[in-house]
């Protein structure tokens, strides 16, 4: 089991912190919610915290299941987070809102719950963590 590195600290917290963040900004422009100036803040927030939890990310490199280069296939999830960044601000400059919208939900479910979900798994450090607190193992 590896252990809880600064490093690894860091990509948690910002990782944590993004999902914590996420609905807020998803929220705060629904049609029956219009708070702009809570949508903008959160939203440059939740993007700041999703860019440092895939830089952190490039320099953590785990032993089990595949690996090409000390990346396993998680490590895919960097490249594409940027991407879908990179792709919701260009919809967003171009005055495609519903592209922009579309663009962030999905990379909220894709990059914070469903990465989130395999990471609580117990065969990772933290779900490992997790399942040691409630007892589970």
């Amino acid at each position: 089991m590896t252990e809880l590195t600064p490093l690894i600290a860091i990509h948690a917290s910002a990782a944590l912190a993004a999902t914590v963040i996420g609905p807020v900004a998803l929220w705060a422009r629904r049609a029956g919610a219009q708070r702009p100036r809570l949508h903008r803040a959160a939203g440059y927030a939740w993007v700041t915290l999703m860019v440092a939890a895939a830089i952190s990310a490039l320099f953590i490199h785990g032993t089990q299941g595949p690996h090409w280069g000390g990346f396993g296939p998680i490590h895919l999830l960097i490249p594409l987070t940027f991407a879908m960044l990179y792709l919701a601000f260009r919809h967003l400059l171009r005055g495609n809102i519903a592209g922009h919208r579309r663009t962030m939900q999905r990379l909220y479910l894709g990059a914070c719950v469903v990465a989130g979900f395999f990471t609580l798994l117990p065969s990772r450090l933290l779900g490992h963590w997790l399942a040691m607190q409630l007892g589970w193992l």
